[in-house]
């Protein structure tokens, strides 16, 4: 059993102490010390190593509230969804729509969404800077530690304000603890500045010769900030600032640091987000989750089904129109109608006929014509097998991070292993032939999640699934040094294209430009432009990425909102729900009319009205 960054979360108390108006919890030291923990306050706790060290845990801890919300708490709100449900790679569950005001059209400075994204991303500014301003007062702590928890500090630091930029463009910057209430009511600096910020604490913990390159799998410090993870976000600020030759100088810099792609064969791609290769030499930065309820990942809830082990949820739904992005077997785009003669020329509801079971009863047949099921080109038997071969005959990480229809799930709803398998509509019972997929919409069919759900008795219990969650890793590395490459011309385009042929090989996926075949042919610039944003989606999605990308890119609101064709999908495009696009000024976050209220010197973004 390896051991699991216990030097984050002991958890059985935690010390408080009160940082103005923010709190800063650390948690229980390991060792012995009789020091009393009910009273300890900002100016004691540089008195001692142990102390300290607890400050700089509680600074990691915040990632614990967005990440790790525990189902039966009430935090499973509109701020704990995950990034990647504001994408257009996939929506919510009807009953979670009222969650994500800015998708829906509901939207206002006073929208709780803004408001605790806005306080937890400074409640990790402010904790970082306590360290940053007090820790070299300790007496008991090595110089090698102290620097070391600094740049650790600057790094996360950094990826918070990083965030901020990204979601509200320009915010009061903060760079050292507050002393006095005077000292927090800044005004909100450009974005430039900003951006000169991050990077600034980017570059001193690069600079830093106590900051480790990467730390080893097993290693106890595992899952602290390394250099290679700071040149990552380095690299990341200079491609929100089109500054391509610097991106691809850093992204260099992190293979230099010992990171790598995981490649073990077939199925690599599925087994790189197992708990056996969440320290993998590509895992650069990851939420680190233990088997304690609160502390693990809730992924296995709201991305799994009725069938997973422990009954999950099914709150997140991938989209159609990103599953049939993925490209062919032979790297050709996807197109229905070489699969379904005339498929695209069909009405919705009539599609629904290529979706069925096979040996339909003859109440089923009724009901689905009544719903409108072009039942004239239904196959009594055959008719299962004809659909599954549009999704066979693709990416093979269509089939590893998806269940698509027709196709096998391992899982143990009542606490006994299973194969279950999606079929519509549903029959039967958790523990008995025919053995469907359970969900929560079983009247409707949608599809569901593989990605970091677990299989067959794999984790049994809800939010205690102890598989990290990974916030920066190589392959992405990698898809961002080819766009940058690509961006920086022709003559750069090889070096590029060998980048995500290496994220395409690992896959298992024909690579581009290979002689074989003629749709993985690249035609230019902005035709590798396209190949690498498909593929930032392909491998990606699910991960929390692909939202901060479309904003990045300028994609979101036609991806996410498409002139209202979009929204909860069935699987033949009919829609369940719409989206909502409120307007241009949605492309930046508000600040948070509380905020506002607060602190007099902040000026709103332009379109909002609190």
């Amino acid at each position: 059993m390896k051991s699991k960054i216990i030097i984050y979360r002991k958890l059985v108390k935690c010390l408080f102490f009160v940082l103005l108006f923010l709190p800063f919890a650390g948690c229980e030291s390991d060792f012995l010390d009789t020091t009393p923990t009910n009273n300890v306050n900002g100016n004691n706790i540089w008195t001692k190593a142990s102390l300290a060290r607890q400050a700089v845990r509680g600074v990691y801890n915040v990632f614990l509230d967005q990440y790790c919300p525990p189902s039966g708490s009430g935090l499973l709100d509109s701020h704990r969804i995950p990034w990647d449900a504001y994408s257009s790679i996939m929506d919510t569950d009807k009953n979670w729509i009222k969650r994500m005001p800015n998708c829906t059209g509901a939207a206002t400075p006073s929208s709780g969404l803004f408001s605790d994204i806005y306080r937890r991303y400074y409640t990790f500014i402010f904790r970082a800077n306590d360290v940053i301003d007090n820790i070299s007062k300790v007496p008991d702590m090595t110089e090698e530690e102290k620097q070391r928890s600094i740049a650790e500090c600057k790094f996360i630091r950094a990826f918070t304000y990083m965030r901020l930029n990204t979601l509200y463009k320009g915010v009061p910057l903060y760079m050292n603890a507050i002393t006095s209430p005077e000292n927090g009511n800044k005004s909100r600096s450009s974005e430039a500045d900003v951006w000169d910020a991050v990077i600034q604490d980017l570059t001193d913990c690069i600079n830093e010769s106590h900051f480790p390159d990467k730390y080893n799998s097993g290693d106890p410090e595992y899952g602290r900030a390394t250099k290679g993870a700071a040149y990552t976000l380095r690299g990341l600020a200079y491609m929100w600032q089109k500054n391509w030759e610097e991106a691809v100088n850093d992204f260099n810099a992190v293979g230099n640091c010992g990171f790598g792609i995981f490649n073990q064969g077939k199925d690599s791609y599925k087994k790189l987000l197992k708990i056996a290769n969440e320290q993998c030499e590509e895992m650069i930065f990851s939420v680190q989750c233990i088997n304690q309820y609160g502390y693990g990942n809730s992924r296995n809830v709201t991305y799994g089904n009725r069938c997973t082990a422990g009954s999950m949820w099914n709150n997140y739904l991938p989209n159609p129109r990103f599953v049939e992005s993925f490209e062919t077997a032979n790297g050709e785009k996807f197109n229905w109608d070489n699969y379904i003669e005339g498929y695209s020329a069909m009405k919705d509801k009539e599609r629904v006929v290529f979706f069925l079971r096979d040996g339909l009863t003859p109440k089923e047949k009724e009901r689905m014509a009544a719903y409108g099921a072009d039942m004239s080109k239904y196959l009594e038997s055959g008719n299962e097998e004809r659909i599954r071969k549009a999704y066979q005959d693709r990416d093979p990480r269509l089939q590893m991070a998806i269940i698509t229809p027709y196709e096998q799930y391992h899982g143990a709803a009542s606490g006994v292993a299973h194969t279950y398998t999606l079929r519509w509509p549903y029959r039967g019972s958790d523990n008995a032939a025919p053995f469907d997929i359970r969900t929560d919409t079983n009247d409707k069919l949608y599809y569901l999640w593989r990605k970091f759900v677990p299989e067959g008795l794999e984790h049994t219990e809800r939010d205690t699934y102890p598989l990290d969650l990974p916030l920066l890793r190589y392959a992405e590395v990698l898809l961002l040094k080819a766009e940058a490459l690509n961006e920086l011309g022709e003559a750069r385009a090889a070096e590029a294209i060998s980048c995500v042929n290496e994220v395409r090989r690992r896959a298992g996926h024909v690579e581009l430009n290979s002689d074989a075949f003629p749709g993985t042919k690249v035609n230019g610039q902005e035709d590798l432009r396209k190949r690498i944003r498909n593929e930032f989606y392909w491998e990606l999605g699910g991960e929390d990425s692909m939202y901060f990308h479309e904003l990045r890119w300028g994609v979101w609101k036609d991806k996410k909102f498409d002139n209202n064709r979009n929204g909860l999908m069935q699987m033949w495009g009919e829609t369940t729900y719409n989206w909502f696009w409120l307007g241009d000024q949605c492309w930046t976050w508000p600040i948070p009319a509380k905020e506002m209220e607060m602190n007099p010197n902040l000026v709103q973004n332009e379109g909002w009205i609190n």
